[in-house]
């Protein structure tokens, strides 16, 4: 249970910084979709780790993302209607890694924007409001 407070703990802290990177005039150049889409990747990996964690302590194995997404939605953790769209994300979070062209991280920053954050802050709303933390 304290591996779960902690990730809870360290995701909001992300979400946080995600939300502040969101926040900020694109006009101030690329650095601002950089770093949007690096805090990004880092939320991303914290929630899928976090609902590892939460299915674990329930006795739920599942190792990788792609597992995770699909336990979490059995279990409740990620809404009924969100399935697909956390899969979408785990697909654009794969891509930022390779992404070197700036229309393409654009499109991913719009999605992120969005699409994803909203994702990510009903999943918060989830593990708080199923005493998972």
């Amino acid at each position: 249970m304290e591996r779960i407070k902690n990730l809870y703990t360290d995701f909001k802290k992300a979400m946080e910084r995600l939300a502040q990177a969101l926040s900020e005039d694109l006009s101030k150049g690329s650095i601002i979709v950089d770093g949007t889409i690096q805090r990004f990747e880092f939320t991303f990996e914290l929630a899928w780790k976090l609902a590892r964690a939460i299915l674990k302590f329930n006795g739920v194995e599942a190792e990788t993302p792609r597992v995770v997404i699909k336990e979490a939605f059995k279990s409740k953790l990620i809404n009924d209607k969100d399935g697909d769209a956390w899969i979408d994300m785990l697909e654009d979070r794969n891509k930022t890694s390779h992404i070197y062209d700036e229309k393409q991280a654009l499109k991913i920053y719009d999605k992120i924007k969005l699409t994803h954050y909203k994702l990510l802050e009903r999943f918060e709303k989830n593990v708080k409001g199923g005493s998972h933390v």
